[in-house]
């Protein structure tokens, strides 16, 4: 199997959850394509899905322990906080850049990277809310400050000699 395809478990809205493989592109036509376990090509519609957890062992579970940051996140990135049509809260961390707001959804990072799950595909259907809660790092927008200006060295010698 290539090393483009990624071990996901998709979760349902229905609470049912489809654990397989995708590859780079696995949204097509407003559908998840999965290889599930059984060598079987699975099409979910994207209405369907509550969200695709990009995990690090099927066996595990794609549940989530930690659902916020307990304090200010350190890495880069728009620190974000969603809300599913169920009401579950999820906060997580997103790259600051448009190319992160796709049409069909959005990747997260986790509150807990070292748990199974590392990333999360969540559809823009699933969801009831999404706020951006901070910009952590990153240049602000607006205008650059100019470089500082240094003073210029003293002459200590003299350059005739």
């Amino acid at each position: 199997m290539p090393s483009t395809h990624k071990r996901v478990i998709v979760r349902r809205l229905d609470r049912d959850s489809v654990s397989g493989f995708v590859g780079a592109s696995y949204i097509q036509q407003n559908k998840i394509e999965l290889l599930n376990a059984a060598g079987k090509l699975v099409l979910i519609p994207l209405e369907e899905v509550k969200a695709v957890y990009f995990v690090r062992d099927l066996e595990n579970s794609e549940e989530i322990v930690r659902k916020s940051f307990p304090s200010r996140p350190r890495a880069e990135g728009l620190w974000v906080r969603l809300i599913f049509n169920d009401q579950e809260m999820l906060e997580g961390l997103m790259g600051n850049e448009l190319s992160q707001f796709a049409p069909d959804g959005f990747l997260i990072a986790p509150p807990d990277t070292r748990g199974n799950t590392q990333r999360i595909f969540v559809p823009r259907s699933s969801l009831q809310s999404f706020s951006v809660l901070a910009v952590i790092g990153g240049i602000a927008l607006g205008k650059k400050r100019p470089a500082a200006v240094r003073p210029a060295m003293p002459q200590l010698f003299a350059e005739n000699e």
